[in-house]
């Protein structure tokens, strides 16, 4: 499989992934705003899947936590158009932008798919990938912009997620690693999402679980695998990816260490 990434501007590029899916748990720390030009994507939440193919657009929040399965389709590549909604970005244009009474941001996918205006704004920069040499600044920060305007005219209420800057806050440890303990993430992640320095996570996780992070995350990731072949007699290969295991042997061993079977005999 060969990923090729191709950038405008760090904030703008091309992206495209080649031969088979690839499969990855994500958390931005930009919003990213995704154009579909070919093959499909399946992302996965805590409480949410949702599938996307070509001309679909999508707007991803910064600090959501994601599993993203990317498919190639009758041949093609997946390949898509990413812009970086950056925090620096979004003040600047929100220092001239009047957004009334401003709510905490919604942590949720919004979905433009086959938009003209937007979609327009998106193909209008896939010409610029083929000009050797730099890519003006000016010519990117306008493109951006028209962006930000074309979502603020389709859906006003995305100013309540682009216009909060917020750092997360100090949640419910329990609580969180119960909804996202099939995201593959470091740590130290993991305690920025929850309010919580890497130190004071692992001194809480320990307090709350009484076991280390690694074991209890195998733990739940092989009950929910359990659950998902037994009751919703999905196959292994379907499972293994979504319940957070990076490789189907690892994931088969592990099973049957803890279930006496292998996932195959339970399917």
């Amino acid at each position: 499989m060969e990923h090729i990434s191709k950038y405008l501007t760090p904030e703008i590029k091309l992206s495209s992934y080649d031969d088979k899916l690839f499969k990855s748990d994500l958390m931005f720390e930009d919003h990213m705003l995704i154009w579909f030009i070919s093959g499909e994507t399946k992302i996965i939440q805590a409480d949410a899947t949702f599938y996307f193919k070509t001309g679909d657009i999508f707007l991803i929040p910064r600090n959501l936590l994601a599993t993203i399965i990317n498919y190639p389709k009758n041949g093609q590549s997946h390949k898509t158009v990413v812009m970086h909604l950056s925090r620096e970005r979004l003040k600047r244009f929100y220092e001239k932008v009047d957004t009334g009474k401003k709510r905490s941001g919604q942590q949720k996918i919004y979905s433009f798919s086959h938009h003209p205006l937007l979609e327009s704004c998106l193909a209008s920069v896939v010409p610029y990938f083929d000009i050797e040499g730099e890519f003006p600044e000016n010519i990117a920060s306008l493109k951006i912009t028209e962006a930000i305007s074309i979502l603020r005219e389709i859906d006003n209420s995305v100013d309540n997620l682009l216009a909060d800057f917020e750092e997360p806050g100090k949640v419910d440890l329990i609580s969180f690693m119960e909804r996202n303990f099939m995201f593959n993430m470091p740590m130290e992640r993991l305690g920025y999402l929850t309010g919580r320095s890497l130190s004071t996570f692992n001194r809480d996780f320990k307090k709350y679980f009484n076991i280390t992070p690694q074991k209890w995350l195998t733990e739940k990731r092989l009950q929910l695998a359990y659950y998902q072949l037994t009751e919703k007699k999905k196959k292994p290969t379907e499972v293994y990816l979504e319940v957070g295991f990076e490789d189907l042997s690892h994931f088969s061993f592990a099973f049957k260490k803890k279930y006496g079977l292998s996932p195959g005999q339970l399917a």
